[in-house]
């Protein structure tokens, strides 16, 4: 079966780059106007900490993972409304679509500071009471950052992974503050790269 395919276009490119930054940047002026603690995790997060050191090795990203407390979701909920999303309770994960044309692809999902996001990793996530400050928005810590990158370790986490391993944004030294299993994840990218 193949997909049709449409005229190659740089607009069509930058379009779905700025979407997902206008997206991010509505639900979290959103969040910040209601005065509700958060913090974006994800893809959009490691963009950010990777353009500190080298804007030409940032990878985009298609949704939005922001991390709130379970105990604000309905004010989480009033908010994201408020501004043109739709929750949806898709395979266990809060999501709000971006009507009218948006998807789960490219969806605010969010994670529950404090919480493990599935049952088998070993850490939970971070508490949103300690941000970084990014532009206008807040980003999950560094290492907080790194931990849940090391949890989940599907190929993307690993990817993210290795761009921060190759700019010396995170490196072996922090192997010894590493839970075990996250320290060989961390070792099995620093020993192969290439996989």
């Amino acid at each position: 079966m193949s997909v049709p395919l449409k005229p190659f276009s740089w607009e069509r490119m930058i379009e779905a780059v700025e979407a997902v930054r206008e997206r991010m940047l509505r639900a979290t002026a959103a969040l910040r106007a209601a005065e509700i603690p958060y913090a974006v995790a994800g893809g959009n997060a490691v963009a950010a900490w990777v353009a500190r050191v080298d804007r030409a090795a940032v990878r985009n990203t298609q949704d939005v993972d922001i991390l709130v407390r379970r105990a604000d979701f309905d004010r989480v909920k009033t908010a994201l409304e408020s501004v043109g999303f739709e929750h949806h309770e898709l395979k266990g994960v809060d999501c709000f679509i971006d009507l009218p044309d948006g998807g789960p692809r490219d969806a605010v999902h969010l994670l529950y500071a404090g919480e493990k996001v599935r049952p088998e990793y070993i850490e939970p996530t971070a508490d949103v009471n300690e941000v970084e400050t990014a532009d206008e928005y807040n980003i999950v810590p560094l290492k907080a950052l790194v931990r849940m990158k090391l949890n989940s370790f599907r190929r993307k986490d690993q990817v993210h992974l290795l761009d921060m391993l190759g700019l010396g944004i995170i490196d072996a030294t922090w192997l010894p503050s590493l839970a075990t299993l996250h320290a060989e994840r961390l070792q099995q990218l620093i020993d192969d790269p290439d996989g």
